[in-house]
């Protein structure tokens, strides 16, 4: 399968600035070993919050904020 890289940067909400952006396969893969979620999976402020953890995210989703 061909990456998409530029095509996906231009969705990706993550602010990070790292090598994997736009290479999906290779973020996804990084937080997962991580115990992480992607930054892209955030809302703006959620993101912007710099913390990845399940649990953070499991809060925002019972919050109703994504």
């Amino acid at each position: 399968m061909e990456c998409k890289k530029e095509e996906n940067k231009k969705d990706c909400t993550c602010t990070a600035n790292c090598s994997r952006r736009g290479i999906c396969c290779e973020c996804v893969a990084n937080h997962r070993a991580k115990r992480q979620i992607p930054g892209c999976f955030f809302n703006k402020e959620g993101e912007a919050a710099w913390d990845r953890s399940y649990e953070f995210f499991a809060k925002l989703v019972n919050e109703k904020k994504i």
